[in-house]
C-alpha cells in the first residue's frame, strides 16, 4: 500500500479553510478517485512543531491511500487536473507531495 501526503506550509501569509477543504475537496476527491482505487483519505490540521509556541511547519496534511503506486499514477493521470484546479478554493500556498510506501 502507498500514502500520498499532500503538505501545505504553513508559510508566512498563508492561508487554509479547513472547512472547505473536509467538506468540499476531500469530497470531490473521494467523488473522483474511488473509481480509480483509492482506499481511504485522512485529514491532519497543525497544530505546533515541536518545542512550546513553535508553529506547525504545515498547516494541513491530506493523506491519500492506494493499493500501489500503480493505482495512484493511473488516478492522478485521469483526473489530477479537477482535483489541483480546486487548490485556490481553500489555500493560497503551494501544497508539497511525498509519496511512502506503507510498511506497518
Amino acid at each position: 500500500m502507498v500514502r500520498i501526503c499532500v503538505m501545505y506550509p504553513n508559510d508566512e501569509g498563508g492561508t487554509f479553510n479547513h472547512d472547505y477543504y473536509r467538506d468540499t475537496h476531500m469530497a470531490l476527491v473521494r467523488q473522483h478517485l474511488e473509481p480509480h482505487g483509492l482506499i481511504k483519505t485522512g485529514i491532519e490540521k497543525g497544530l505546533a512543531g515541536g518545542p512550546a509556541g513553535e508553529k506547525a511547519p504545515y498547516m494541513c496534511i491530506g493523506s491519500l491511500y492506494f493499493e500501489s503506486m500503480e493505482k495512484y499514477s493511473a488516478a492522478m493521470g485521469s483526473v489530477g487536473t479537477v482535483l489541483r484546479d480546486d487548490i485556490p478554493n481553500f489555500t493560497n500556498v503551494t501544497p508539497m507531495r511525498q509519496i511512502s510506501e506503507v510498511v506497518d
